[in-house]
């Protein structure tokens, strides 16, 4: 047991690129090989990651304890002071076991449906969930930023090779790779800063010791440098404008891990790096990122209500959900230079609990969602809304799927969205009561968009065969007609719509990590204040 707390997050992590590395040393033609070793070999960190979750419950959320456990620092680069420093908390297991399962799906629904260069494929995914693994494990700046650029050039791969060609893959691949590298520069620029203030790249001991506690001007300076790369990731507006068409031609697998991991790196880089380290600038200009998550709530749900492509609006929803977890975080750093109470502690600690409930719960509602796109896509090789409607009575069981998934997308009791947007309009109300009621608005249009374009458009009404002539099956035989969900699908969704039913009535089982890990940061920041 000693061995596992000391190496299950390396395990986690490097595993799958052990099982990269065996991908390209097997047969090329065989690939059914290739698909099967990846789907079991993703188990094991995926039962790895199940483990994590249940020894840190019982362990420090039951308890009441918010050590940084799993620890393990051994020396990496001595002559810069870089060590291998990998830890978890409540933040972080949470997004462990989101990575792992979504993973694991990812790969089982991609064994049907990526049928050309499948070594390839298979082998970057799993490389891929090695860099995000890392990202939510590092606790070294620098070993952070490794991690956080692996996981770049598999996605720009798999958007570039794998991608709709009728969405110009390589022009939405370059523009993903430029935007996301600009941000990396000004993150490394930040991380030397750091280093150059506290003399160290560990996270936790720059945290202990404080970013330029004296010289305000250049602690905000690595504060913008940091935010501009997290919130480009995020995406927070201005600087979504990669992900709409990223997501459009990224094949559906590589959709579900951008909007269910990649998007929450940079809101992950926000709770563990900004807000520990930059406590003084997030204070400043933590008004600045509200009106910033407030602005993408409801500009995106305006833009998807205005869409008429399935996967670019799912795309855009993203944006404003995302704000969510920008409005959250932003009020948290404005309660720092409130007047100190226990109401605005436990507003802070609420807008926090609902930052991190929205990234965990949107995890699995989008991913579900742009799974959904391709169980459609795959039969109707179109996404425009126009040639659909009246799909309820022909595939109840995609119909019924699509509208748990729906419903807990527009924040319906019962079902997991439903939480998260409620803890971030309570925390965030009681700081910047403005501000979150202009963001109701974004709730309106997002059932507005959910209602009319997708439920009405796709599955009310008469359908009309004329309006799509040409339908396959999922795995590309002809049909006479639409066609319901296959089996590997239905194994593919319904463990997300399970969840979302089950976080949507107890939710405790994922806040109460996140709650341990805010009441923590708050007590420690506000003692700074």
């Amino acid at each position: 047991m000693a061995f596992l707390n000391n190496w299950v997050l390396t395990l986690i992590m490097f595993l799958p690129l052990a099982g990269s590395i065996i991908v390209l040393l097997l047969p090329k033609a065989n690939t059914n090989l290739i698909k099967r070793f990846a789907i079991i070999w993703s188990l094991i960190p995926l039962v790895l990651a199940i483990w994590l979750a249940l020894d840190y419950w019982f362990g420090y959320v039951a308890t009441g304890n918010p050590t940084m456990a799993y620890q393990l620092m051994l020396p990496w680069i001595p002559a810069l002071g870089v060590n291998y420093h990998v830890g978890a908390d409540g933040v972080s297991v949470p997004f462990i076991f989101l990575t792992a399962l979504l993973t694991t799906l990812g790969l089982f629904y991609s064994a049907r449906t990526i049928n050309r260069r499948v070594k390839e494929f298979f082998a970057l995914f799993l490389f891929l969930a090695t860099g995000m693994f890392g990202v939510f494990i590092a606790l070294d700046l620098v070993l952070f930023y490794v991690f956080w650029e692996i996981g770049l050039v598999p996605m720009y791969f798999m958007i570039g090779i794998w991608g709709n060609e009728k969405d110009r893959p390589q022009y939405a691949a370059i523009k993903f790779f430029l935007y996301t590298l600009m941000g990396s520069v000004f993150m490394l620029l930040a991380i030397v800063g750091v280093y150059l203030s506290t003399g160290t790249f560990d996270i936790l001991g720059a945290a202990a010791k404080g970013v330029w506690t004296n010289n305000f001007t250049f602690a905000a300076l690595s504060f913008w440098a940091f935010f501009l790369a997290f919130a480009i990731k995020v995406p927070s507006f201005p600087f979504h404008t990669w992900l709409p068409d990223a997501h459009t031609a990224a094949p559906t697998a590589g959709s579900v891990i951008l909007a269910g991991i990649l998007l929450k790196l940079g809101a992950y880089g926000f709770l563990r790096i900004l807000l520990p380290l930059f406590p003084g600038p997030f204070a400043t200009f933590g008004w600045i990122i509200a009106a910033l998550g407030v602005i993408g709530i409801v500009y995106g749900a305006l833009v998807s209500l205005a869409q008429t492509d399935l996967k670019r609006l799912i795309a855009y929803s993203s944006v404003s959900h995302m704000g969510y977890v920008m409005l959250g975080l932003g009020a948290a750093g404005v309660a720092l230079t409130q007047t100190k109470s226990e109401e605005v502690f436990n507003s802070a600690a609420m807008a926090i609990n609902g930052a991190t409930l929205q990234m965990f719960m949107h995890g699995i509602i989008t991913g579900a969602l742009f799974f959904l796109v391709g169980v459609i896509y795959e039969r109707a090789h179109t996404r425009d809304l126009s040639k659909f409607g009246g799909l309820s009575s022909i595939t109840p069981v995609f119909y019924a799927t699509m509208m748990f998934a729906g419903f807990a997308s527009l924040g319906l009791p019962g079902l997991a969205g439903f939480w998260a947007e409620f803890f971030t309009f309570r925390g965030s109300f009681g700081i910047v009561p403005v501000m979150s009621l202009i963001a109701v608005i974004g709730i309106v249009i997002t059932a507005a968009y959910i209602l009319w374009r997708i439920i009405q458009n796709v599955f009310l009404g008469q359908y009309d065969e004329h309006k799509l002539e040409h339908w396959t099956t999922a795995t590309g035989e002809h049909a006479d007609g639409p066609t319901d969900m296959a089996r590997f699908e239905k194994v593919t969704l319904w463990p997300l719509v399970a969840m979302m039913i089950i976080l949507g009535v107890f939710p405790t089982l994922v806040l109460g990590y996140f709650n341990l890990f805010s009441v923590n940061l708050l007590s420690n920041l506000f003692k700074l204040f």
